[in-house]
């Protein structure tokens, strides 16, 4: 296919309103102009698989061709998605139900679906629970979450009504107490560790390729590709750095984070905006634990060799959130965490270890 080609064939699916905004920004901060930023992502799209959102995100604009090959883009994220998991088991973590239901020694808490499940159950539930999450079964970037006091209804037959709305499809979580250390950074919403593995056999090479009565009886080993920090600001219940959040790095061996935390209006923050609290530097408690949790969950489903782990903090330890079969890639490398502009890809490679 030609770069003529190409590039007509990505401007049909493309928001180009969006793409036009991203190009005058970066016109403004860099004085390229508009034909050589669009023509540049377009480069980028076709060598590293890079959108104009990436192209912006990780300041492309500045790195070199060499720089620029190794970092994670949207696409290369999708061939990893593809390389390392059976499309097949995405279902055990899309659905929560059955997430909960395989990793429920991982969760540390009590749990209920909705639709399906016996009145009876449910309203039991909500007398050991007055107070819970609800989350779509299906839900993503923590939309649709909603805490839940039965005291704010009539009865619990009330409350059991509004659950049970056709057009809801929630499971119930008893709410997580989380640890004092974590809380004083930010207490309004379960501020959580992505920490994201990928599983291998003993010489590097994707769980795929071996035939499937051959992948539980293999001896596998687990890498752990980065770890990091999302922190809620002021949007309560989530942290999710696509809904108003900031991310910052962990040192995967310590525990404490390293840089600055970062919103996704590239807005920095050395200490937490609503509390004051000092981010970088900060040490978590139970993190060995943390990480033996992580690597002994990836070998659950070796068909889903790479997963991003959401792990929250109590005091008796860490715990699941829960778990994502498309890891995502814009948090990992943002270029005030990538001071040397390397990005991520170098960490696929196993071919060493």
């Amino acid at each position: 296919m030609s770069n003529i080609t190409y590039i007509l064939k990505r401007l049909k699916s493309m928001d180009k309103k969006a793409m036009m905004e991203k190009i005058n920004s970066i016109h403004q901060k860099t004085n390229m102009s508009k034909f050589a930023i669009f023509m540049d992502m377009q480069k980028c799209a076709r060598r590293y698989g890079a959108g104009y959102m990436d192209y912006d995100l990780f300041e492309m604009y500045n790195l070199t061709d060499e720089q620029r090959d190794t970092y994670l883009t949207r696409g290369r994220n999708n061939s990893l998605v593809t390389k390392y998991c059976d499309l097949d088991y995405l279902h055990y973590f899309q659905n929560k139900d059955e997430f909960n239901t395989i990793f429920q020694d991982y969760l540390k808490r009590d749990w209920i679906k909705v639709k399906g499940t016996d009145k009876e159950k449910i309203i039991n539930f909500m007398k050991k629970h007055s107070t819970f999450m609800a989350k779509p079964i299906d839900g993503g970037c923590g939309k649709g979450i909603e805490k839940i006091n039965t005291n704010d209804y009539a009865s619990l037959e009330e409350a059991y009504k509004y659950l049970n709305k056709e057009e809801n499809n929630f499971e119930l979580e008893e709410v997580i107490q989380q640890h004092p250390e974590v809380s004083r950074i930010y207490p309004d919403a379960i501020n959580t560790v992505r920490v994201v593995t990928i599983i291998t056999t003993k010489d590097g090479k994707s769980v795929l390729m071996l035939p499937k009565e051959e992948r539980k009886n293999v001896e596998l080993q687990t890498h752990i590709i980065a770890a990091f920090f999302r922190i809620g600001n002021g949007k309560r219940f989530v942290d999710n750095f696509n809904s108003g959040g900031m991310a910052a790095p962990v040192d995967v061996n310590t525990g404490i984070v390293e840089k600055v935390a970062i919103d996704k209006q590239k807005n920095v923050y050395e200490k937490h905006p609503q509390t004051g609290e000092r981010i970088v530097g900060f040490q978590f408690p139970y993190w060995k634990e943390a990480i033996n949790l992580c690597k002994e969950a990836s070998k659950k489903i070796p068909e889903m060799g790479y997963v991003g782990w959401d792990v929250a903090f109590t005091p008796e330890g860490p715990l699941f959130v829960e778990a994502n079969e498309f890891p995502g890639h814009d948090i990992y490398q943002l270029p005030v965490h990538t001071p040397d502009k390397i990005g991520m890809m170098p960490k696929f490679d196993f071919s060493n270890q």
